[in-house]
């Protein structure tokens, strides 16, 4: 599933009844963006406090994109997400999950579109969820849309060279 953005950021499509299906991929979305015991909230998303997920980080501004993406020494993997994505809310934490497994090998930022227009725009971002994979500051693969744990797993590996 993909979100085009062809109306100006953070505008919503008009209310539309719920299909059953739809209905129950809200009430998993709600289920699966609900902060974890023993979690620190931080813009509305569960962080855990363990060590595997010190790794991932919400980009601040782009001075902080400067400092912690492209002057990283370690590769880092991109979220472009949005709050109102529904495909980003269960892109996210499978992508947190994988990049913890790492250890250390590969960092993860997170750029919300609506808080930070100016990095999306740099990053010729046009659909939420955008994932970027970025070594020594430049862009070496990128995906657009949701994809499974092999396939993360897959792109992950290839950043890392795995």
């Amino acid at each position: 599933m993909l979100l085009q953005l062809d109306e100006p950021w953070g505008a919503r499509p008009p209310h539309q009844p719920l299909s059953p299906q739809m209905a129950q991929r809200l009430v998993l979305c709600r289920l699966l963006s609900r902060p974890a015991r023993g979690s620190l909230a931080s813009h509305g998303r569960a962080f855990s406090t363990s060590a595997g997920r010190r790794n991932t980080f919400n980009v601040q501004d782009g001075s902080d994109f400067q400092d912690r993406v492209v002057n990283s020494p370690k590769p880092v993997v991109v979220d472009f997400h949005a709050q109102w994505c529904g495909p980003c809310k269960i892109l996210g934490p499978r992508l947190e999950k994988l990049v913890s497994k790492l250890e250390g090998k590969v960092l993860m930022a997170k750029v919300d579109i609506d808080d930070h227009t100016d990095l999306a725009i740099e990053y010729e971002v046009s659909a939420v969820p955008t994932v970027l994979a970025m070594k020594n500051g430049d862009v070496v693969d990128k995906f657009v849309g949701i994809k499974d744990e092999d396939q993360l797993e897959a792109f992950l590996k290839k950043l890392i060279g795995a």
